[in-house]
This record gives C-alpha cells, sequence and structure tokens, in this order.
C-alpha cells in the first residue's frame, strides 16, 4: 500500500475496532476521499486491504460496508482465537530468546502498576503489547500472523464488554502472571492452558452479553474497553 492508503486503512481500522464504525455502516469511497483531502486510489486501496482483513466486506448494489458477523461467526471465531493464540504461548515457551522473555516480564510489570492504579486506559495498551509479543515470540510468521488477524477482527466485539472494575484489572492480571510464568519457566504444556483458559473467560463474557444484547435488540458493538 501506498503512504496514503496505509494511513486511512489504520484509521478506518480504527475506528471499526473502536465501535465508530458500526456493522454494515456503508463505507462511500467518494466521501471517505473528501473527508482525507486525497484522490480516491488510496481510498480504495485501504479499503481493500480492509476487505482483506475481514473488516468489512463488498456487497452488490452498496459497495463497501463494515462487516456484519452472527453470533454462531463469533463463537467459532472466538474459539478459533483461543486454540492459535494457546498455541502460540505453547511455542513462546519454547522459543522465545532471554531478551524476548525480559520483555515479558517488563510488560507484566507495568501492567501491575496500571492495574493498581485503575488505569484502564494505559493497561488496555500494555495488555496489547503483552498478547503481540507472545505472538512474536511463537516465532511462527503462520501462527503470529493468524493471531493477529483474529484479535484485530475481534476487537470490538471485546469492546462490548463493560468497563473493567478493579477486580476485573487485576483478575486480567493474574492470568497474564500464570501465562508470564509459564513461558519463562518454558512449559510448554502450562503455556498453552493458562493462555487458553484465559481467552476462553473473556469469550464466555462477551457471548453472554452480546446474547442478552441481542435479545433486547441492541447493538453489538459499543465504545468500551475490554481487557484480555
Amino acid at each position: 500500500m501506498s503512504t496514503y492508503a496505509e494511513d486511512i486503512y489504520n484509521r478506518l481500522a480504527e475506528q471499526i475496532i473502536h465501535g465508530q464504525l458500526q456493522p454494515g455502516q456503508k463505507l462511500d469511497e467518494q466521501g471517505l476521499a473528501a473527508s482525507f483531502g486525497v484522490s480516491r486510489t488510496p481510498v480504495r486501496e485501504a479499503l481493500k486491504e480492509l476487505a482483506a482483513r475481514g473488516l468489512i466486506e463488498f456487497l452488490p448494489r452498496r459497495g463497501a460496508v463494515v462487516t456484519q458477523i452472527s453470533l454462531d461467526q463469533l463463537a467459532d471465531m472466538l474459539d478459533a482465537e483461543c486454540e492459535i493464540e494457546a498455541l502460540c504461548a505453547r511455542l513462546a515457551s519454547q522459543k522465545m530468546n532471554a531478551l524476548e522473555k525480559s520483555l515479558l516480564q517488563d510488560l507484566y510489570e507495568q501492567g501491575k502498576d496500571a492495574a493498581a492504579r485503575g488505569d484502564r486506559t494505559a493497561y488496555w495498551a500494555i495488555n496489547q503489547q503483552f498478547h503481540d509479543l507472545i505472538g512474536r515470540g511463537a516465532h511462527n510468521d503462520t501462527l503470529a500472523g493468524l493471531m493477529r488477524d483474529l484479535r484485530t477482527r475481534l476487537a470490538a466485539f471485546r469492546q462490548a464488554q463493560p468497563q473493567e472494575n478493579g477486580d476485573r484489572l487485576h483478575k486480567s492480571h493474574d492470568d497474564h502472571g500464570a501465562v508470564m510464568r509459564a513461558i519463562v519457566a518454558g512449559d510448554p504444556e502450562a503455556a498453552y492452558t493458562v493462555m487458553r483458559d484465559h481467552n476462553a473467560r473473556l469469550a464466555a463474557g462477551v457471548l453472554q452479553l452480546l446474547r442478552a444484547r441481542e435479545q433486547q435488540n441492541a447493538r453489538p458493538y459499543a465504545t468500551l474497553h475490554a481487557t484480555v
């Protein structure tokens, strides 16, 4: 992608992830070009990349719209994410080098400080770095790419969770501690199990909340942060 297209892609992806662009919402190519002050070419490039990532889809007579996912599809994707990220944790416990393990420990300590302060924004950023590092630490580009793409597609659904209270922040951090210790200790089965349990707990909470909202005819997306 060109520099302009990459910038547009990043900004639109962020809006989708944070629920500012809703499922089913149309993305008008000409309107976006005017909004970003560019020609339609980089907008078209960005939309193609968003479609490749599963964040939007092109529909006949409608053009580009934000992807709508059924609860059954969402359940499948969350289950796949649980398995893929658990596999990454298992491989990371076997393949991470000393520097990567040290960075993981540092992120855990930073998360501890953010949780103690009740700083959800800081914890969310650290949380993303923690999971990204485990994906890279698996040293398997295929798995890391699948993990990254799924986390991107599912980010908006995770944000349907209510804002964390102190207990939820600390529970998330405790889970991260168990994952970190298993990886640093080089224990692949423990790393797999604790990471899968960590994500499965979140997935169950997301699905329960969205099913309740669906029954109330509420929209599945919210603009509240979730922590995984």
